[in-house]
């Protein structure tokens, strides 16, 4: 496993890091602590060194099974953890106060419940799991943020940018208030190159890359006969006719980089591990085979410069969450 540092917090983290979302039980139908659990263990054993967690995750339930992994494991083990908006909306709404959503008092309620789940004295980050520019300068959110810092029941701060905004968070990093920001940035979603990873890049932002997959888009595993279990989001996302585009697009990647598509969630990884930003990549890892799968590609290898040059031409923004 190769490592890199996380923007200026000094720490060393995985290139292929555990996006723990999947395992809290209530998004993807199915999932079964024992798998997950057996999942993380694996992942440790491969040189993972950094999970990312929420607070909303299950209500905590993933908080707790991570803590159960880190409190059981004799390697170190950076965790990055979520406070919910209040309003409970994502992704943030522009025109609301941050009073509204990430008032001081409850920034501090959230981080003590996190780490009561997680079993630790301290966070290494702590992020706002949405986030909007214009909450600079508002609200007591910073001065909770800062006493938290001082207090050392967090190391570091950073924010999940809202979904296929990578520009609304610029503002914030030109302060130096914000240590890392977590953003989705993928094959499909290449927009963060434009101006957040140059940005995070000259103010020594760490970048936690989530969605690499585009929620199994670019596994090649989705066809338009596909069928996800009642309940799962996939239902939504992959809705109408874009089962059929993804496939398309996902051949038409296929056909220029003369791959298979057994390759693609290979090259998917790479591609965004090219990118010098990026601090760590966090793809959601329910069982011991993906695991396996994944873990592979953190060899410090990135991607070779013909296929990452051709992969630009399959640039596709869209926002298949709304």
């Amino acid at each position: 496993m190769n490592y890199r540092k996380l923007g200026r917090t000094g720490l060393e983290v995985s290139e292929i890091g555990y996006g723990a979302w999947g395992i809290a039980g209530d998004a993807w139908l199915g999932a079964r602590d024992e798998e997950s659990l057996k999942a993380l263990n694996r992942a440790v054993d491969l040189g993972l060194t950094f999970i990312d967690t929420a607070l909303a995750y299950g209500e905590g339930h993933s908080e707790r099974l991570v803590g159960k992994i880190v409190e059981e494991r004799d390697e170190t083990i950076h965790v990055a953890t979520k406070i919910p908006p209040k309003n409970l909306q994502w992704p943030a709404p522009s025109g609301l106060h941050p009073d509204e959503v990430f008032p001081g008092d409850y920034v501090r309620n959230c981080t003590e419940a996190s780490l009561g789940n997680l079993g630790l004295e301290t966070l290494d980050v702590q992020q706002f799991h949405v986030w909007q520019d214009e909450w600079l300068g508002e609200g007591d959110w910073q001065e909770a943020v800062e006493a938290l810092k001082s207090e050392g029941k967090i190391r570091h701060f950073g924010v999940s940018i809202n979904d296929h905004q990578p520009a609304n968070a610029i503002k914030l990093i030109e302060t130096g208030l914000v240590d890392t920001v977590q953003v989705i940035y993928n094959v499909f979603d290449q927009s963060p190159e434009d101006v957040l990873l140059p940005a995070c890049r000259e103010h020594g932002v760490g970048v936690i890359v989530r969605v690499p997959f585009d929620e199994g888009a670019l596994t090649g595993a989705i066809t338009p006969e596909t069928e996800f279990d009642e309940g799962d989001f996939r239902n939504h996302y992959f809705r109408d006719d874009r089962k059929r585009e993804v496939r398309e697009r996902v051949r038409a990647i296929v056909t220029e980089l003369g791959v298979t598509e057994d390759e693609i969630a290979e090259i998917a990884l790479r591609y965004i591990l090219s990118y010098p930003a990026v601090s760590t990549v966090i793809p959601g890892m329910r069982s011991v085979r993906n695991v396996e799968r994944n873990m592979r590609v953190g060899d410090g290898e990135g991607l070779p410069e013909d296929q990452a040059r051709l992969l630009k031409n399959h640039r596709w923004v869209r926002n298949f969450y709304a």
